[in-house]
């Protein structure tokens, strides 16, 4: 099993091989000074976000440490809680796209939560740009033009992932840009 060390709102794989087999595993974390890593022939270790972190911890594939001590599961759930904002939904929808088989990144990029890949980076292009939301929050109309706008201007498909805390499934709506 891979060790990871907690390092403020990222956790770093130090060992290179436990690095390459995360990475392997299904793109996740980002080998240190590699901007597009082309697989795992990489020599440098890995860095985890904190939701990438908590979903290799429950899926038994990573533990944690932090000063030598292990860091249980719920301890870094209340951790991800306490340091990310909307953590419960954005953990919610990056495990579900995680378990239908997607490879899941950051879309800060392009002003999204997660751009989302079928095969992975490097292999294919995110044809999905996802913004997360709460299902009771209102969004304003042009919020979802402009996100529309942009995700067609760099081909991919905008889908708004609707959850809430309480709830344990999502719902996804697609906007596609059509000439009547």
């Amino acid at each position: 099993m891979a060790k990871g060390l907690l390092v403020g709102l990222k956790v770093i794989v130090w060992d290179v091989e436990d690095s390459k087999k995360l990475f392997s595993k299904g793109f996740y974390g980002k080998p240190f000074g590699i901007r597009k890593p082309k697989g795992s022939d990489f020599k440098t270790p890995l860095e985890l976000s904190l939701i990438e972190a908590l979903y290799l911890v429950e899926k038994g594939e990573l533990e944690v440490y932090t000063n030598d001590r292990k860091v249980e599961y719920k301890e870094l759930l209340e951790y991800c809680e306490r340091n990310i904002p909307r953590f419960k939904i954005l953990y919610l929808v990056y495990k579900d796209l995680r378990e239908k088989g997607y490879i899941v990144r950051s879309g800060l990029k392009f002003g999204c939560d997660y751009a989302v890949y079928e095969l992975g980076p490097g292999l294919d292009h995110a044809p999905y740009l996802i913004h997360v939301l709460n299902i009771n929050e209102k969004i304003d109309p042009i919020e979802i033009v402009r996100a529309g706008r942009l995700s067609h201007s760099v081909r991919k498909r905008f889908i708004i992932a609707a959850t809430s805390p309480k709830m344990e499934e999502v719902r996804y709506i697609m906007f596609k840009w059509f000439k009547p």
